[in-house]
């Protein structure tokens, strides 16, 4: 997760019409799914499916932004990208927090619901990761729609093995524990986002070079 991973000679910033089309499709895809696995994380009483809905939920609006600031500078496209890296990590404290508190809360989450939501997400999620493939080097803004797609797909994988978990042991605690490491990969990621636009904030608002 770290930001070395990403080209920074290759600063795609999303303006191209083919670009434009994957990432409606991709937003149309986490809108349904939010809506899908929240219902379902309520009825199943679980976490995880909740934190993995809320990052539907997350990425539907901050993909909303990231094709509102395509074509515009490099300071705006920065600073979009620095507001969705603090909404994720905002979202991965209250999804710690939210853990914390179901610690204490009785009530074991239904497997086969968690398994069947999460295999539906996972499916999302590989369309959405395939689809943005190719996009994946650019700037912060373009790269953290990358990111967190990557992320989802990582979540629903987690999501599913906690439902294996909670039908094997019959107990809460894998489901918790999917909805922890959820929490640290969104604050890693938020890590990540936050480091590569600052960066490029800073570029923008330098002073041009004065030649003699």
């Amino acid at each position: 997760m770290s930001a070395g991973c990403c080209n920074h000679n290759a600063r795609f910033d999303g303006l191209s019409p083919a670009y434009k089309r994957v990432l409606w499709t991709v937003i149309a895809l986490n809108g349904i799914m939010f809506a899908v696995e929240l219902t379902a994380g309520v009825a199943a009483r679980s976490q995880a499916l909740q934190a993995d809905a809320l990052d539907f939920l997350g990425d539907t609006l901050t993909y909303g932004i990231s094709l509102a600031v395509i074509g515009q500078s490099l300071a705006i496209r920065s600073t979009a990208a620095l507001f969705k890296g603090f909404s994720l990590l905002v979202m991965g404290l209250f999804v710690f927090g939210a853990t914390l508190y179901r610690v204490f809360v009785t009530g074991v989450p239904e497997a086969h619901v968690m398994g069947v939501v999460g295999f539906l997400a996972l499916a999302a999620n590989v369309i959405s990761v395939l689809l943005l493939m190719k996009y994946k080097d650019g700037d912060a803004n373009v790269r953290s729609v990358w990111l967190c797609s990557r992320n989802d797909a990582i979540g629903n994988v987690a999501v599913m093995l906690a439902a294996s978990g909670v039908w094997a042991t019959a107990t809460g605690w894998p489901d918790l524990a999917v909805a922890g490491l959820m929490a640290v990969l969104f604050i890693s990621s938020a890590w990540s986002i936050l480091r590569q636009s600052l960066g490029e904030f800073r570029e923008a608002r330098a002073p041009l070079p004065h030649h003699r």
